[in-house]
């Protein structure tokens, strides 16, 4: 249940057409504490939110919800949030606006993820001309310690932060598991492109493919996340595919234990790591296909399912969630509940979607 003793909070949603924007829209509009003061979308600017997110027009709060221009938040009063869901490279050049007018600002772009400036030239080069860029801290809600003090908070990437999940266990507490190596397949729903993608839908349609073998910028996120939360520098292999499919991502990560660590030593790491963790689940002893995460258990929810599998001294992990919910927009919302002193699972659904 949600704690409804508090006043509710003025919320802003900068791009708010695309597909991220309107997960936050939708989700906010069932959360009880939560006043959705602007919405931003540029070529938009004017129209009904239902006419960008025809799957909103019917709710009730939603009819008289009309996006502006981003510009125009210089002229509205403060608001206690703003999520930005602008595309990666927008939000640095407008961040001296958006921090005029926004208490708190939560990130679902890439832009403040990285710390290492090579890094952020590499994989974000639109933000890189903005560099030294503003101090965000990095927040993953089960795995950072306390509640951010910063002003500005960066969320993870969809399919990092389903690997950190599937890998955090194995490297936390007094030494890690497995080997420094680690192999990592992750694929993704067309969603993961953004509403901005080029791909045609017949070539997604039936199709399998190769997203990116080396080099995505995720990568390097992953990397950073597991050295903040444990200390541990992880030799990464990461290679990225493209499923058929609309929402979604699963990653199977394959590592191989170190001498004398036990399939039971495995397995009471996953326990307690996420031991009293709402919305991350770990799968207990699967044994048949079915049991282990996949894409029909969470899509639609704010949930990431775990499992592991260990024999003859290797271990394969497996992590499933819904990109634009707990990848995205639902993992921003939590990150606020807890800010703010809210419930930590207000306006979030549990329940998956299916079929």
């Amino acid at each position: 249940m949600a704690d409804t003793t508090h006043e509710k909070i003025r919320v802003a949603v900068l791009g708010a057409s695309g597909y991220t924007g309107g997960e936050v829209i939708r989700l906010l509009l069932e959360h009880p504490q939560v006043e959705l003061a602007f919405l931003s979308a540029e070529r938009a600017a004017g129209t009904a939110v239902g006419s960008s997110h025809p799957w909103l027009r019917n709710h009730p709060k939603a009819s008289g919800l009309t996006f502006r221009p981003l510009a125009e938040l210089a002229n509205t009063d403060i608001v206690d949030v703003a999520f930005g869901c602008l595309p990666t490279g927008a939000l640095p050049e407008r961040l001296p606006l958006v921090a005029d007018r926004a208490k708190r600002v939560l990130n679902l772009g890439g832009d403040f993820r990285l710390r290492d400036e090579k890094e952020v030239s590499k994989h974000y080069p639109k933000t890189a001309a903005h560099l030294p860029l503003e101090d965000f801290t990095y927040y993953v809600p089960e795995l950072s310690p306390g509640i951010p003090e910063s002003r500005f908070v960066s969320l993870p990437g969809c399919m990092a932060v389903t690997t950190v999940y599937a890998l955090y266990p194995l490297f936390a507490g007094a030494g890690p598991l497995v080997a420094d190596r680690v192999v990592v397949d992750a694929k993704t729903g067309s969603t993961g492109g953004g509403r901005g993608s080029g791909e045609q839908p017949a070539e997604r349609s039936g199709n399998f493919r190769v997203h990116k073998l080396h080099g995505h910028r995720h990568a390097p996120e992953v990397q950073q996340a597991l050295a903040d939360f444990t200390g541990a520098a992880v030799d990464l292999r990461f290679s990225t595919h493209s499923m058929d499919v609309t929402r979604g991502i699963m990653v199977t990560a394959y590592s191989e234990l170190r001498p004398g660590v036990t399939s039971l030593d495995v397995k009471r790491a996953y326990a307690k790591a996420y031991v009293g963790k709402p919305f991350v689940r770990v799968r207990p002893a699967p044994k048949a296909p079915q049991d282990f995460p996949m894409l029909k258990a969470v899509t639609g929810s704010n949930v990431a399912e775990v499992a592991v599998a260990v024999r003859d001294g290797q271990c394969v992990t497996v992590a499933a969630l819904d990109n634009l919910i707990k990848g995205a927009a639902g993992q921003a919302i939590q990150a606020m509940n807890l800010i703010h002193g809210f419930d930590e699972t207000a306006g979030l659904p549990i329940t998956a979607v299916s079929p």
